[in-house]
């Protein structure tokens, strides 16, 4: 592959806007939110609860709730438009194209399906090969993931499988049709400590192995470094900051950005540095930046306009 042919980004969003229909209003979660993703790289979107992150994974893959709809916007995956394809056609995608680890996968798997028989029909569905050779694929990924004793694994349901041992055979599930791009929505949420540990050292693994492309969804800074190669930060339902993740963490520019990094813990017995104010209502449009009226360092200027992100 060429300089040029590498650096085009094999994921865009370009002004994704979400809305959400509520009695006397329309609330909007996700505000002209744009990014490029390009192969081999790992973008962390991060950002406190209800910001829009997980509504705009879930736009990626066309799986947002029945009464939202996309106002605006583009999604392109190797260059085709995702948001106008048919639901046929958007199924091929899923997986193959996009796949997701959900945060909590409890109530991604079936539970009336044995784990083996989810991922083999994951790679039978975009892959043609034979029922034996999906069996062969699913048991390598399972033990590629790090899940002990594949075999045993394969034929147990989920519910007989620990938090971890399910978060491992869904990243194997998701790996399993080989997609362009890997969407990690709170992967280490519902998880211990020791195994968020173990979770995010296989995906550092995976992408050092065989360059995985990943998005991480996360709310937790402290899993950036060595996990993220950029950073776009949100703040009600907008980027308000990207940047290459060692220079977000040395240098953040947007005060928000600051703020949550000021917010972290410091060492035993360092104060914490609360961020005062409250989220603005989505439901009414913002003029300039969003954080302004929680923000010390406002200027006049900043409720008239919005800096650029990055």
């Amino acid at each position: 592959m060429n300089a040029s042919a590498a650096a085009e980004p094999v994921l865009s969003v370009e002004s994704l806007t979400i809305e959400l229909p509520l009695e006397g209003g329309v609330l909007t979660p996700v505000r002209g939110v744009s990014f490029d993703l390009r192969r081999g790289e790992a973008l962390a979107l991060v950002g406190e609860s209800g910001c829009g992150k997980s509504m705009t994974a879930m736009a990626l893959m066309r799986l947002l709730p029945e009464d939202a709809r996309v106002a605006s916007g583009e999604v392109r995956l190797n260059g085709r438009e995702l948001l106008s394809l048919t639901e046929s056609d958007m199924r091929a995608v899923r997986g193959a194209g996009i796949a997701v680890i959900f945060q909590e996968p409890a109530t991604a798997f079936n539970p009336v399906l044995t784990v083996g028989e989810q991922i083999v029909e994951m790679i039978r569905t975009h892959r043609a090969v034979s029922g034996a050779e999906a069996r062969r694929l699913a048991l390598e990924w399972l033990a590629r993931t790090g899940v002990p004793e594949p075999e045993a694994r394969f034929c147990a349901y989920p519910h007989e499988l620990s938090g971890g041992l399910k978060q491992r055979a869904m990243i194997a599930m998701a790996l399993a049709a080989e997609p362009e791009v890997v969407v990690a929505d709170e992967p280490t949420t519902a998880l211990d400590v020791t195994v968020q540990a173990q979770v995010l050292e296989l995906l550092k693994e995976l992408k050092r192995e065989r360059g995985l492309t990943l998005l991480l969804i996360t709310h937790d800074l402290a899993l950036l470094p060595g996990m993220a190669d950029r950073v776009a930060l949100m703040y009600a339902g907008s980027i308000v900051e990207s940047a290459p993740t060692a220079e977000f963490l040395r240098a953040p520019a947007h005060p928000y950005a600051r703020a949550l990094l000021d917010a972290l813990p410091h060492g035993a017995g360092a104060r914490l540095t609360p961020i005062e104010g409250a989220v603005p209502d989505l439901t009414r449009p913002t003029a300039g930046c969003a954080f302004a009226p929680r923000c010390p360092l406002a200027l006049p200027k900043c409720r008239r306009e919005a800096p650029k992100p990055g």
